[in-house]
């Protein structure tokens, strides 16, 4: 498993990221979320790839936790 928070790399595009999320389907595949860092005050969207595809960038810091009083996504409050 790798851990939420650490920087890794795609192996095959190179794309670097910090790991923000896992999502594991039905079908039992497992991919990881990457998010790169802002540049220029924009920030980039997170992109997803496999498991295998995954290395950790060595002795990269892990990125504190962030928390929030109010869980849930953006809709969570949206009439039903």
């Amino acid at each position: 498993m790798i851990e939420l928070g650490k920087k890794a790399r795609d192996k095959i595009t190179g794309f670097e990221g910090v790991v923000i999320a896992k999502v594991t389907y039905l079908t039992g595949c497992d991919q990881y979320g990457l998010t790169p860092p802002a540049k220029d005050g924009k920030v980039n969207d997170t992109q997803y790839f496999d498991e295998g595809r995954i290395e950790l960038i060595p002795d990269s810091p892990i990125v504190p936790n962030v928390t929030t009083k109010k869980p849930g996504g953006p809709n969570r409050d949206r009439p039903r």
